[in-house]
Order: structure tokens, then sequence, then C-alpha cells
């Protein structure tokens, strides 16, 4: 690997790490990096899910402010993550890797577009939050902890705008600020990804250069999304998420 390719591995986690933290889709910047740079589809998701948890990390501990007073709704919901994780994880790894390179494809679409539909999903919560429409448990019933469960499952298998699915169906389902319920989205996502990465470790095939170099700037970018992320410009994020992310579907596609 070149140094011009380690430092672009680098700059790709800052980037993941810092929209995680914000949107929640910075394996759609990171994945890829690693398939352009040759790496098998496997191979490159397996390190980008170790590489990004030290970022995840990073950006829970950013939002610890916003945690305070969420210990029970942490405890249900990380409960369900963490087998939602468990499971998606084991499904990538006894499954052959030609359904994974022919599934993810049909998987990044799907993160792309809820990327894209993300403001106005926002914008639709925030309005029912407004005229009172919103009537829900405190920490979101059952219909919550199965919906974080499919979407740990999701997470542990691929994982791209897992953010955006956990922060979508928090707003919905759970009575609370927006910023407290992504602060609770950011340790979900965290609790997935470490407990796939777990089992990564032991039983896969591991490029732990690719996961050093975007575990550092991962760890970064989570700072830099949980201090700064809010001044940015989301459209410009989504923007470059979603030219980044067409450009992985052609390229799984035709090779």
């Amino acid at each position: 690997m070149t140094w011009l390719q380690q430092v672009a591995i680098f700059a790709a986690g800052i980037a993941a790490g810092g929209i995680n933290t914000i949107v929640g889709s910075g394996t759609l910047i990171t994945f890829p990096t690693l398939l352009a740079f040759g790496l098998p589809p496997v191979t490159a998701n397996v390190s980008n899910t170790i590489g990004l948890v030290p970022g995840s990390l990073s950006g829970a501990i950013g939002y610890r402010r916003e945690l305070r007073g969420q210990r029970a709704r942490l405890l249900q919901l990380g409960t369900a993550s963490l087998l939602g994780g468990i499971t998606g994880a084991v499904l990538l790894l006894t499954m052959p890797p030609g359904a994974f390179k022919a599934i993810v494809p049909v998987l990044i679409i799907m993160a792309l577009i809820l990327v894209v539909v993300q403001p106005r999903l926002a914008a639709w919560v925030k309005r029912r939050r407004e005229t009172g429409d919103t009537v829900a448990p405190e920490h979101g019933g059952p219909i919550l902890l199965v919906a974080v469960y499919g979407t740990g499952i999701y997470g542990g298998y691929f994982g791209a705008a897992q953010g955006v699915l956990l922060l979508g169906l928090l707003g919905v389902l759970v009575h609370d600020d927006l910023q407290r319920l992504n602060a609770v989205k950011n340790v979900l996502a965290l609790i997935v990804n470490g407990v796939a990465a777990a089992l990564f470790i032991v039983i896969a095939e591991v490029n732990w250069q690719v996961v050093a170099l975007i575990a550092v700037g991962a760890i970064i970018g989570g700072q830099l999304g949980a201090k700064v992320g809010r001044k940015l410009a989301p459209n410009v994020l989504r923007a470059v998420i979603v030219v980044v992310g067409t450009i992985a579907v052609v390229q799984l596609l035709t090779s």
C-alpha cells in the first residue's frame, strides 16, 4: 500500500468518524475507498467495521452530556442492538462471499435513499412534535425494541446509514429532545459495531493496517463531529455521501 493510499484511507476515516457522529453513514465514505484500493468486499467491510469502532466511541463520548438520565433507555435499547449486531455479524461470516457482493449494492442504494430523505424525515418528526401528534412510551415500547433489533442485524452485516435508521426510529417512537436521541443513536451504533468487530477479530480475515488508519482517523473525526458538526452544511455532507456511494455501487456492479 502506497503512502498516498494510506493518507487517503486516514482522511476517509476522519470524514467517516465525523459523519457517523452527525448523520450516521460514514461507511459510505470508507468502504468505497477500500474497494478502490483493491480490497475484497468482505475483507473491506470487516476491516472498516473494526476501524470505525474507536470513532463511534469517540462520538459517543462527545455527546456524553446528552446521555445523562438515559440509563434505563440505553439498557433496554442497547440489549436489542447487541443481539441484532451479533445476528448480523454471524450472517456475514456464514453466508458465501459472493452473496455479500451481490447484496451490498442493494444495501448501499437503500442507504443512499435514507441519506437523501433524512431531512424530510427529520422535518416530519419535528412537525409531529410541534402539533402534539407524537404519543409514545418513554422508551419506545416493544415496537421500537424489535425495530432496533432489526437495525442491529443490518448494522452487523453492513451498517451504512445505520445511524440514519436509528435516529428516524427514535425520533418517531420516543418523545424526547432530538439531540438526546442522537446521543442514544451514537451509543446503539457503537454497541452494534463493537460486538460485530469482536466477532470479526476472532473469526474473519482482517487487514490491520487499514484498521489502524481508519481507527485513528475516525477518533479525530468523532470529536470533530461532536464539536463542530452542527455548524457544517448538511446538504454538502449528503452530496458527498451520495457521490461516493454511487461510485461504490458502480464499482461493485462492474467488477
